[in-house]
């Protein structure tokens, strides 16, 4: 029985150290090698050296003269300790008068009758940072006057901060909420 019991245990401590420890060590290794900023998290500092977020987790931006994100389904509200979506089904009452609520105050703030989805929609995870240029140039008048500038200033700014589809076809054209309000921070401080 040892003669068959001994190669199990080899073998299993022979893998936990291999899979168990030098892959992940390695690939840390790597990804910290390579790619240092993306394997630290994609963190955004400010001129102080301050962590102020991440490029890969939205947070919740309330004031007029900032792009808000879209709605989070994440505990209070883009907390990433319950970060999850609603679970609700298309079909949900619940859902349907949440998603109601949304629309009806942002046609009434803006004027507009279409709503982009994002605008009123939560993601999967609740954490996403970007938002669609549409939902971004639907908020640009807000901003604008917030900031006292005038509302093509925000869009050069939006479209400054519009990434494109990954390789040109993967994805959509989307905008980083978080890096797109520091931008207008940049360069207009007196925001509200």
């Amino acid at each position: 029985m040892f003669n068959q019991l001994r190669p199990a245990v080899v073998m299993v401590a022979l893998f936990t150290l291999l899979l168990g420890l030098a892959y992940p060590l390695g690939v840390t290794g790597l990804a910290q090698g390579l790619f240092p900023a993306q394997a630290n998290g994609s963190l955004i500092r400010d001129a102080d050296d301050r962590i102020v977020g991440s490029a890969l987790i939205g947070q919740p931006f309330v004031q007029a003269g900032y792009l808000h994100p879209r709605p989070s389904a994440a505990g209070d509200g883009y907390d990433a300790s319950a970060s999850s979506g609603s679970n609700l089904g298309p079909l949900n009452p619940g859902l349907a008068d949440r998603i109601q609520t949304d629309a009806d105050a942002l046609r009434a703030e803006t004027g507009a009758t279409v709503l982009p989805a994002d605008a009123v929609t939560t993601s999967a995870s609740g954490l996403d940072p970007h938002i669609s240029p549409a939902y971004a140039r639907l908020q640009a008048a807000r901003v604008a006057r917030a900031r006292g500038i005038d509302v093509a200033t925000v869009q050069q700014v939006i479209d400054a901060n519009t990434e494109g589809a990954l390789l040109g076809f993967i994805g959509q054209p989307r905008v980083n909420v978080l890096l797109t309000n520091r931008a207008l921070d940049a360069r207009f401080p007196a925001a509200t």
